[in-house]
């Protein structure tokens, strides 16, 4: 499936970015770098990002804190975010990872064979959440359209029921001759 959207590499050692674009270059998408948190905020925010491999410490703010400001945004929020450390297994870490919706913690030196097939299936499953989010804009407009540009609120309850006669009011007497 085609896409503009890059996977984002951020960490600040060169040779861990190299190696990381060399085990993620037969996959064929489109790849960019990023050395701090600041200049992977900057890539992130001007929407072209479709997967975050974040290294866990990089120059500026924890990795953590990286994904805690995507998560606030919700152009943002739904990207999936493969952290990296070099610091070895660490619960508290892990927990808090895992609770920012962190789809997966990767230990360094990474598995190429590993990471390719993780990347491939987080980033074509989010292209295919956007594409079908796309669609179903495309499919709301008519409706839209036709409520003089109301649009209507797909998301609740109340939206999907029909409108109710009034069940108080009292029924007619009938005749009973």
């Amino acid at each position: 499936m085609p896409s503009d959207a890059v996977i984002l590499i951020v960490d600040d050692h060169k040779n861990t970015l190299y190696a990381l674009e060399s085990a993620l270059a037969p996959l064929g998408y489109r790849l960019a770098r990023a050395t701090s948190d600041d200049e992977a905020l900057k890539q992130i925010l001007r929407g072209q990002v479709g997967l975050l491999l974040l290294d866990v410490r990089v120059p500026g703010a924890a990795g953590l804190d990286v994904v805690r400001y995507m998560r606030r945004l919700e152009q943002t929020q739904h990207i999936p975010v493969i952290l990296l450390t070099g610091f070895g297994p660490d619960h508290e870490l892990t927990s808090a990872a895992f609770g920012l919706g962190v789809a997966d913690l990767v230990l360094k030196p990474v598995d190429p064979w590993a990471l390719r097939t993780k990347v491939r299936y987080l980033y074509d499953t989010y292209q295919r959440l956007l594409a079908l989010e796309r669609e179903l804009r495309a499919l709301r407009a008519p409706a839209a359209a036709a409520t003089g540009g109301k649009d209507l609120d797909h998301d609740t309850p109340e939206a999907l029921v029909p409108p109710q006669r009034d069940l108080h009011r009292t029924a007619p007497a009938q005749d009973r001759t």
